[in-house]
């Protein structure tokens, strides 16, 4: 199955499964080989125009705190349905005005083979401060390169879900 076709599946399942008062419109979805998360808006707290940054600040994750509770053992179940039929693991989360709180999710190991110029560049990053170990380090450099090349990442996806219907479309191998 294509990726895009799955996603549509996936976003469809969940269209008729979530509760209608949990998200403001249409939760993002996201999919990759191990894991689908589920990120919604959550109304922010009324609060006055003046009100500083920090109490913004506390005021949503308060919200967002009291959502997670109050939602805990429906996502759950849902979860454990989604993951039955998807073989993957299931992460939420929620966008609250200007905060983003993305709940326990899969942190899957990556083994990789790195040439002494590659580890030095991690062990820059440690001995700095910026990351604790090389794995630390590592994730912290995925997470730049993605960061600075999101449009460039966008288009190759696109790209590959092409391929995936091209591929579709070709003749029936299976016969052969």
């Amino acid at each position: 199955m294509s990726t895009k076709t799955e996603s549509e599946r996936v976003r469809g399942w969940l269209t008729g499964r979530l509760p209608a008062e949990w998200f403001e419109g249409e939760p993002e979805l996201s999919i990759d080989r191990d894991e689908i998360l589920i990120v919604g808006r959550i109304p922010a707290p009324e609060q006055k125009a003046d009100v500083s940054a920090a109490e913004r600040s506390a005021a949503e994750e308060g919200r967002i705190k009291q959502y997670r509770e109050d939602t805990r053992e429906r996502r759950i179940e849902i979860a454990r349905e989604l993951e039955h039929a998807t073989r993957r693991k299931v992460a939420w989360g929620v966008h609250c005005g200007d905060t983003t709180t993305i709940f326990t999710s899969l942190s899957a190991p990556v083994m990789t083979r790195l040439r002494q110029p590659e580890r030095q560049v991690l062990d820059t990053l440690v001995d700095a401060g910026v990351a604790r170990s090389r794995s630390d380090a590592l994730g912290w450099c995925v997470k730049l390169v993605a960061q600075h090349s999101e449009t460039w990442l966008a288009d190759l996806r696109e790209a590959m879900t092409k391929v995936e219907d091209v591929r579709r479309a070709g003749p029936d191998t299976s016969n052969s």
